[in-house]
């Protein structure tokens, strides 16, 4: 209903919104929401034409009632290639205008990150900063760099007024800005942000439709359908008489875009008009001049919104006629003026205006747009898409203009890099004299496809240049197929990866060639990620370690995969030799040798985690994801996040261990890789537990297990043990241990490697002792449960000590931490002595955080023992040292609370931060609302209305409250929380 107002493009309402009153409540109610509790996410759908604009006009209104900023931004159908252009039009003017105070708000370095995409930050050179630059990281990931920045730069804007940012029509928008909504929605700006966007459900992206929905209690859907025919009566006024309006309304559907398209006809007999909208709207261009006709299809061909002298040139016109054109089309409600540019007052009002041009004179328009931008020196990004349109076979410099472009935009928006290459491609003769110039543009357009989470494309153009590559062009050859497995196995498709290498391999004459390596060790690759490690050595058996004919890099290459193998096959001396070797030649080797084999070094980084080498492991992966970061490797930079998150966490750096998970699950949802989300979420799971946060490491473990990908593989193993230990760690100790022993295949033919192995058995004997010593009567100490409970546990650290390896320092104390757990109830003085010892091992192999699990377990042993309570005292002191430089909230706040009751005063005092306040409890935020609540004496069902949860989801909590709380009923948890 937009269009039937006259003025600014998105903003005017000054005719009576008609009908509507649901719609507008639910705006009210996000705003308010907003208000006050920060940012919410609203969605409008509705058809073309159904009035979408103009509630969002309604809400800018009602924001600005409100104190709130309002930014505008849409999206357009003929440039729906261009990165980001609904944030950039939303957002660009409004820094442009404010740049000094953006750049000092959000930082030089984040200023500088930003203006790769808004040029109003790029004004008189970008601001420099220590931030990297979208163009120095190819990964891909640069992106989840950039959705960070520009969240945290929507929040700065928002500041303590608030900010309503609104993206319409975003069922156009590119991929870059879909990705950023996804995002935002998952993790929201602070402060008080209303984001709103309008699109039309039959033409958008089914992750649009989703956007309200992952945004959970913040999101908000409206749709908006037809009005009724009461309304359509109010809407056309008295004038209309009733047998006109009747006929209006079933020739519009109730659409209001239409029935104003069809009430502009005036006297026309709507019954005899086709049923659709642009036969209204050609009746109504048919009124125009002939000069304001070319103008408006100039202006169409030109941008959504455009300048006067761009629409000037492709119409062919002076200046002053187009001015005087533009003046008619203003006054017919053509377009509508925006500031010093025009905009159509409609996307339909466009469209039906493009398609009213001859296609040949739209080509034309294209091409002399294009040239225009040329001679002004516009970026190629300007360029491109003119350039699209109007280029024609053979055209190299078209061709150039189009390769700049998609080279340009690589880093942020890596399918509209794609979408270049191809239009390159198309326009690019397949000759002998360019075929070179084609088979590296194909490399470049598989790279990007794969980046942007197009595997299949990537895969399927990687299969393609294997078919134009000569038979006898081996090394290429070779190259191109290990691409090509790779991304296949990034689909979850590892039979058809191997398949693939086998039959390149079997057109060599020679399967040994130093050509033939590459493809052998991604077999070695594959072998490994089926537990199939006699494979994978069979294969490496047959390799040298180097030969004359190899190229740089590739020796370090095959020496990265040998540790891995040897480790699994339990020959530990080997396998540290083999990782001793490798960081050697690793450290010699320059970054520019290492590109092309990150996939094989991946390998030497998880072995040395595994291996407790965790300095070098550190190092390694830092070194790795710098080198994939800058050669655009996105499926092995999420995998050795990944593996980064691993190390940290088992070196009790919780905080770097859960940003870097985070990145990594960006990084995979960003590549669309199943098997990569696998790995993130897994890391994210264990990074969240031990950090206390048991609601988003469950969350994370289930979405992990859920997947569905990478069955009897270690990968989907170790998925499923990280959930089982989260619900351990969250009290869950029956639902845990089913879950752990599931993952271990219960210690028949594990998948999981041997560390997880043997931290296993430590968990599930923390599990057993901690349900023999719960307040539960059934498993008390002295009954049969109990006794069971005892003995389960005794054996877990029978098993840990049969697994121990002595020549790994890093998992010398789990068996002991396992003895200690076993011995907690029948012999406290020597549980208490095991955990000492677990403590000093854990401590000397770096995994400071099971170290100080080992002190409070070592704590609350001394407490049963005579004359302990100094021990104790001593003991639990310095686990929550431990817990609180790790970042192990729920671990502190349980430690401190046994210190507490030993008369130790701890701690600050009391914070009125909701997190803080979680923290000292050893809460989740979630679980001191519903403690709280409680403790105010509500009852489960008013908790749950309050709260918007269901009473099942209220009950879990409150059982998990009741464990941390140490308490069995809901006096006590009012009692602990006055403690």
């Amino acid at each position: 209903m937009d269009g039937r107002t006259a003025g600014p493009v998105v903003t005017g309402t000054s005719v009576p919104l008609v009908g509507r009153r649901d719609a507008l409540t639910a705006l009210r109610g996000a705003m308010a929401a907003s208000r006050r509790d920060g940012f919410q996410f609203l969605a409008l759908a509705g058809e073309p034409g159904a009035g979408k604009t103009r509630l969002l006009g309604e809400l800018a209104a009602m924001a600005g009632g409100d104190g709130f900023t309002s930014l505008w931004g849409r999206a357009a159908e003929y440039e729906q290639m261009l990165p980001y252009s609904a944030l950039v039009d939303a957002l660009d003017d409004h820094l442009d205008a404010r740049r000094e105070e953006v750049v000092r708000t959000v930082g030089s370095g984040q200023a500088a990150l930003l203006s790769g995409v808004f040029p109003g930050l790029a004004a008189d050179g970008a601001p420099g900063g220590d931030e990297p630059s979208l163009a120095d990281d190819r990964s891909g990931l640069a992106r989840y760099r950039l959705y960070r920045a520009v969240r945290h730069l929507v929040g700065a804007l928002a500041g303590p007024t608030g900010l309503l940012l609104v993206l319409d029509d975003v069922h156009w928008a590119d991929d870059g800005t879909l990705e950023f909504l996804d995002h935002v929605v998952r993790h929201p700006p602070a402060g008080p942000v209303l984001l709103a966007v309008a699109y039309r459900p039959a033409q958008a992206a089914p992750r649009v439709a989703r956007l309200a929905a992952a945004a959970g209690p913040r999101g908000h859907e409206v749709v908006v359908g037809p009005l009724s025919a009461a309304e359509v009566r109010q809407f056309l006024g008295p004038d209309v008489s009733r047998g006109r309006g009747m006929a209006l309304y079933e020739a519009s559907g109730g659409n209001p875009f239409y029935l104003e398209a069809l009430a502009r006809m005036g006297g026309t007999d709507v019954t005899e008009l086709p049923p659709t909208v642009l036969a209204a709207l050609q009746v109504e261009l048919g009124d125009l001049s002939p000069g304001a006709l070319l103008v408006a299809q100039a202006a169409a061909v030109a941008a959504d919104e455009f300048e006067p002298a761009v629409a000037a040139v492709a119409a062919e016109v002076p200046p002053a006629a187009t001015l005087a054109a533009l003046d008619e089309l203003v006054e017919r409600d053509i377009v509508r003026s925006a500031g010093a540019r025009f905009r159509f007052r409609h996307p339909l009002v466009r469209r039906a205006v493009y398609e009213s041009a001859a296609a040949g004179w739209r080509l034309g328009a294209h091409a002399r747009i294009a040239a225009h931008l040329a001679e002004l020196g516009a970026p190629a990004t300007v360029q491109a898409h003119h350039v699209e349109h109007s280029g024609s076979f053979g055209d190299q410099p078209a061709v150039e203009v189009l390769v700049a472009a998609a080279r340009a935009v690589t880093a942020h928006a890596p399918a509209t890099s794609a979408h270049w290459l191809q239009a390159a491609l198309r326009l690019m003769p397949d000759d002998t004299a360019a075929r070179e110039d084609r088979l590296a543009l194909m490399l470049e357009l598989s790279w990007a496809q794969g980046i942007s989470g197009r595997l299949a494309e990537g895969r399927d153009t990687a299969r393609e240049l294997l078919r134009m590559l000569p038979e006898d062009d081996y090394p290429r050859r070779g190259r191109a197929a290990r691409v090509c497995a790779l991304m296949e196995r990034q689909l979850d498709r590892p039979q058809e990866a191997r398949a693939l290498l086998l039959d390149e391999l079997s057109r060599m004459p020679n399967p040994r060639a130093a050509a033939a390596v590459p493809m052998r060790m991604r077999l070695v690759a594959e072998s490994m990620m089926r537990v199939d490690f006699r494979a994978a050595q069979a294969v490496l058996d047959l390799m040298p370690d180097n030969a004359d004919d190899w190229e740089p890099g590739l020796a370090v290459a095959v020496a990265a995969l040998r540790p891995m193998p040897a480790l699994a096959a339990r020959r530990t001396d080997d396998a540290l030799r083999y990782a001793e070797i490798a960081g050697k030649l690793l450290a010699d080797a320059p970054d520019e040798h290492l590109s092309e084999w990150l996939d094989a070094i991946a390998w030497l980084c998880w072995a040395e985690s595994y291996l407790g080498r965790y300095g070098e492991a550190l190092r390694h992966f830092d070194r790795a994801a710098a080198v994939a970061r800058s050669t655009g490797q996105t499926y092995i930079l999420t995998n050795l996040l990944a593996g980064r998150a691993k190390t940290l966490v088992a070196t009790g750096r919780l905080a770097e261990a859960r940003a870097t998970a985070e990145e990594s699950v960006e990084g995979a949802r960003l590549l669309d890789s199943g098997q990569q989300l696998v790995f993130a979420l897994t890391q994210l799971c264990l990074a969240e537990s031990w950090s206390g946060d048991d609601e988003a490491a469950i969350r994370a473990g289930e979405e992990a297990v859920r997947c569905g990908v990478g069955a009897g593989e270690t990968w989907e193993a170790t998925a499923r043990y990280a959930r089982g230990q989260a619900l351990v760690n969250a009290g869950r100790f029956a639902d845990g241990v089913d879950a752990v022993l599931d993952a271990c295949n219960r210690f028949e033919s594990p998948r999981v490697d041997p560390g997880t192995l043997l931290q296993a058995c430590e968990t599930l004997a923390y599990a057993d002792a901690s349900r023999e010593t719960s307040t539960g009567v059934d498993a008390g100490a002295g009954t049969e449960a109990g006794t069971e409970a005892a003995a389960r546990a005794a054996q877990w650290a029978a098993l840990a000590v049969r697994l121990e390896e002595p020549r790994l320092p890093a998992y010398c104390g789990f068996a002991a931490l396992a003895r200690a757990h076993a011995l907690s109830r029948q012999d406290p003085s020597a549980a208490a002595a095991a955990a000492e010892e677990a403590a000093r091992l854990l401590a000397a192999g770096e995994r400071r955080l099971d170290a100080g699990r080992a002190l409070l377990t070592a704590g609350l042993a001394h407490l049963g023992t005579p004359g302990g309570r100094s021990r104790a005292r001593e003991n639990l002191r310095a686990a929550a040292e431990v817990f609180d430089s790790c970042g192990a909230r729920a671990l502190k706040a349980r430690t401190e609370r046994e210190l507490r009751r030993l008369g130790v005063r701890v701690g600050g005092g009391a914070t009125t931060a909701a997190g803080g306040e979680a923290a000292r409890f050893g809460l989740s935020p979630r679980e001191l609302e519903v403690a709280l609540l409680v403790a105010e004496g509500l009852t489960n069902q008013q908790v749950a209305e309050r709260l918007f949860l269901s009473v099942r989801t209220v009950e879990t909590h409150l059982s998990r409250i009741f464990t941390k709380l140490e308490v069995t009923s809901r006096v006590g948890v009012a009692t602990a929380l006055t403690r």
